[in-house]
């Protein structure tokens, strides 16, 4: 029984490739030294898997920022206003991811999008009537090099050509079946090339055909391999995660691909597509390790669906990249009988090599697992269990209606026209971080840690009084993460203290683990909200993040449902609203940043198996406050135009989506909708280091105002500004906050 995996975690062990590629924006290391580093790092990754015992490995599924911007690199599918800058290519490579402000130019970055149902974000590629498509790059090739000169004979990973027309925008007059067919040949080429050097295999991820497909997406996929395929000297893999490919399934089984890729983890209908037919002369590649949680693998059931797969060709790998999870448990303070129940990326190689020596009986791990599933992990939580039972229709209703809402709030807050605020946190300077970073470690005394906090809110409050704005935040300068933080003050979390998963380009976030049930012991943000509030006459928002992204952005519990574990994460921010309110803060924001990031691939599954429990799960934080008591949340990176009607279904008083890396297409869908939200669609990208002029958000602002009414929007950045600098910081607000007084004389 063979083993492989999809993806390896390409951050390092200990965060290293984020430090080192931040040192290159700094300046302080060459681009040739950060190759170097880099190349040094991708050794030790191939070294590691094939030490584990894992015979199929990846490579090319390293990337300084993207994999996807990786393929559209290599295919030179690079927008004219970046080609026409004199930039190294080092600097039109992250000019598409970051934008480029500088002597050369100034240009904004691509827009960046969720990577299907993950927490990873891609950056877009788009197809202009200029790009000349053809295989410009020589990453894959020169990777492929490298890890065979150690003598790893690897297995080339690349986006697949229909995922990456899938997932790319097209800007007007571009021919996509031209376009098709001219990816088609620089494929072909890639594939050629790489049997040329000796590659045995080559990795096509097509996870595009787990959606929903169209009769004429169906004949597109089959029309680009059945040319892609035809005289390959190549074995093509074909790779499928996240979820079933049932209308694809016939169609695949009867392409030439030489294995084919299935999830048995998310793919609810994979183990009935196999046992329907899978064709004897291709490699099944099962993936049965779960790619995207950290629970410990359970071998008796995973053996139980592989006995039912009747496959002479079988390779068992991991349902997805392991990209989605932390490098390894090695590095865990966890106690031995928490830590047993974990396997990060690491200990899932060591998961794969177990099953496979299971399987053909050579191995002992089975009975450790199988003790391992029978113990009981926690004390339940009874009067949280009990509370959820209790609940009724009623609990999920706020009164009175919104329309009602609207008239109390005007009357009781009275903001001018387009009322500007943030979205909540500021930059987390490096004092920031050490200090929070010595309290924990009682290093200093409370008092002290209160004071340098404080200070900080004092100064910030001050600082946004000056320049203007209408409602003001106090920074989240106690805070190092949105759900950790919160998760730290609930019972049921563990906390990991290295498990660090690549969120985009040198962004990482440590996921907190949903261990038991969940309460709040006592309240979180009500101290440093009320103390902010009482430094100022103007609004302070208190900041809460919503149960739903706590939910998306934790390691979840797979012994029960989503949704049980979403509603006991929505009693206890309910607690903490009821509590702010009652301390005098009147304006409250509750984040769903990652509402859609669980939402399933298929359509037809949106509202019986998400929507129709997720949006109550937010009602229910707010519905029992009061009318004068303003509810605002914020949403972020990812596709939101077709959920529309649900987002206006959780009854806030106003909403702020991500809007400016997107060109504010989410406008258009909003004005069809009668969407009767107000909304701050951001009206700069605070993901870049750009610095937009006043003019420029004078005319994003006159976009918003030429699809929304005046009344209903909002003036605020795309996100929070905690991973900015303070100069960019203060200059882009300060630039906001002008361009709405210019407005507002103007109307």
């Amino acid at each position: 029984m063979k083993t492989s995996i999809i993806g390896f975690p390409r951050i390092g062990e200990n965060r290293e490739l984020k430090f080192a590629t931040e040192k290159y924006f700094r300046k302080e290391l060459t681009i040739d030294e950060l190759e170097t580093f880099s190349k040094e790092l991708r050794q030790k990754h191939w070294e590691l898997i094939k030490n584990s015992g894992v015979e199929g490995i990846p490579s090319n599924d390293f990337s300084l920022y993207d994999t996807t911007l990786d393929a559209a690199y290599l295919l030179n599918i690079i927008p004219k206003e970046v080609t026409e800058l004199n930039l190294s290519e080092s600097e039109k490579y992250f000019a598409l991811a970051r934008g480029y402000q500088g002597e050369k130019g100034d240009i904004k970055a691509r827009p960046m999008k969720k990577w299907f149902n993950t927490n990873y974000h891609y950056i877009v590629p788009k197809f202009e009537k200029e790009t000349n498509i053809f295989v410009s790059g020589d990453k894959i090739f020169k990777e492929y090099q490298e890890a065979k000169n150690l003598g790893i004979n690897t297995r080339p990973v690349i986006i697949g050509p229909f995922t990456l027309l899938q997932l790319s925008e097209f800007a007007p007059g571009v021919d996509r079946a031209v376009v098709a067919e001219k990816l088609t040949d620089a494929y072909k080429e890639i594939l050629q090339r790489l049997s040329e050097l000796g590659a045995e295999w080559i990795q096509l991820d097509e996870p595009s055909l787990v959606k929903d497909l169209t009769p004429e997406e169906l004949q597109e996929f089959k029309a680009i391999y059945q040319v892609l395929l035809a005289d390959s000297t190549i074995n093509v893999l074909l790779q499928t995660y996240f979820g079933d490919i049932r209308d694809a399934y016939e169609t695949v089984i009867n392409l030439p691909f030489a294995g084919v890729g299935l999830d048995f983890i998310e793919g609810r209908k994979t183990l009935e597509l196999v046992k329907q037919g899978f064709p004897q002369d291709k490699v099944l590649f099962a993936g049965v390790v779960n790619g995207k949680n950290i629970w410990r693998n359970n071998y008796q059931q995973t053996i139980e669906v592989l006995k039912q797969v009747e496959q002479e060709k079988l390779v068992l790998t991991t349902s997805c990249s392991l990209l989605h999870v932390p490098f390894t448990t090695e590095n865990e303070t966890f106690s031995t009988e928490i830590k047993q129940h974990f396997a990060f990326a690491k200990e899932k190689l060591t998961e794969l090599a177990e099953l496979a020596a299971i399987l053909a009986n050579t191995d002992e791990s089975l009975k450790a697992n199988q003790k391992l599933f029978a113990e009981s992990r926690f004390t339940e939580n009874k009067t949280v269990q009990e509370k959820i039972k209790a609940l009724t229709a009623a609990d999920y209703v706020r009164k009175p209606v919104f329309e009602e809402r609207v008239d109390v709030q005007k009357t009781a807050f009275n903001f001018p026209v387009l009322p500007t605020t943030t979205i909540g946190s500021f930059p987390q300077t490096r004092e920031v971080k050490q200090t929070r970073a010595k309290y924990k470690r009682q290093e200093i005394s409370e008092e002290t840690y209160d004071q340098f906090i404080a200070q900080q809110i004092n100064e910030w409050i001050e600082w946004q009084e000056q320049i203007g704005l209408d409602v003001l935040v106090h920074g989240e300068f106690e805070r190092n993460d949105m759900v950790e933080y919160f998760g730290q003050n609930l019972s049921g979390y563990l906390f990991s203290k290295n498990g660090w998963v690549q969120s985009y380009g040198t962004r990482g976030v440590k996921p907190p683990i949903i261990w038991g049930d969940v309460a709040r012991e006592k309240p979180i943000t009500v101290k440093w909200s009320a103390y902010a509030q009482k430094q100022t006459d103007k609004i302070v928002k208190g900041m809460l993040t919503g149960p739903v992204t706590i939910l998306n952005w934790s390691f979840p519990r797979e012994d029960i449902s989503l949704k049980d574990s979403t509603l006991q994460i929505a009693l206890a921010i309910q607690e903490e609203v009821l509590d702010l309110e009652k301390n005098g803060v009147r304006v409250i924001q509750i984040d769903e940043a990652a509402l859609r990031e669980k939402l399933p691939l298929r359509k037809t599954d949106w509202y019986s198996e998400y929507l129709d429990w997720s949006i109550p799960a937010f009602r229910l934080v707010h519905s029992k406050v009061q009318a004068t008591t303003q509810i605002h949340t914020h949403m972020c990176y990812s596709e939101f135009t077709d959920i529309i009607p649900a987002i206006d279904q959780m009854d806030a008083d106003v909403i702020s989506f991500e809007a400016s890396r997107s060109n504010l297409a989410i406008l258009d869908e909003l004005k069809q909708q009668n969407f009767k939200t107000a909304v701050g669609p951001g009206v700069y990208d605070i993901h870049s280091p750009r610095i937009p002029a006043v003019e420029e958000i004078k005319q994003t602002i006159g976009k918003i105002l030429a699809k929304v009414p005046l009344e209903k929007v909002w003036i605020n950045p795309d996100c929070g500004l905690k991973t900015r600098g303070i100069p960019e910081t203060t200059a882009s607000l300060t630039n906001m906050t002008e361009a709405v007084k210019q407005i507002r004389e103007e109307l």
